[in-house]
């Protein structure tokens, strides 16, 4: 058996491609595709004192179409929308039809108010609302008195 050595002197264009070729680029289907073969939509998490925020970019879905869920902890998204179109005209016949799902699962910290969440669908954006609870808001400043 031969080792190869590794010269990290070489040039930088070398460590460009071993990174390239080291990334997981065929795995970029499995994580960005659902089991129907239709990407799974971006997500924004944003959070500031009152609120997480999540953003679902699913543009030509219905508000319909989403199912959310809150169970032990675990916010469910997902969506299921089939269409079907049939043409007939004289001797032949065309039908199309096509099948989209995707279901996206988050984790919530134990500071949320699970009873309160809000879901908004506007202009191919999901906007889920994740309140916080009172204790886990900022406090004001105290003064505390010297005696």
């Amino acid at each position: 058996m031969t080792l190869i050595r590794r010269n990290q002197s070489l040039p930088a264009f070398t460590n460009f491609f071993d990174d390239f070729l080291s990334n997981e680029w065929n795995e970029w289907g499995l994580k960005n595709y659902s089991r129907t073969n239709t990407t799974i939509p971006s997500v924004n998490i944003l959070e500031n004192d009152e609120s997480f925020k999540i953003e679902v970019a699913a543009p030509g879905l219905e508000k319909n179409d989403f199912s959310i869920e809150v169970n032990k902890g675990t916010l469910k998204i997902s969506s299921e929308k089939k269409n079907e179109n049939e043409l007939k005209e004289d001797s032949y016949s065309r039908k199309e039809f096509s099948y989209q799902s995707f279901c996206r699962s988050f984790s919530l910290p134990l500071t949320v108010d699970s009873d309160k969440i809000e879901a908004k669908y506007d202009k191919g954006i999901l906007l889920v609302t994740i309140p916080k609870r009172e204790e886990a808001k900022p406090k004001p400043i105290k003064m505390i008195e010297i005696q």
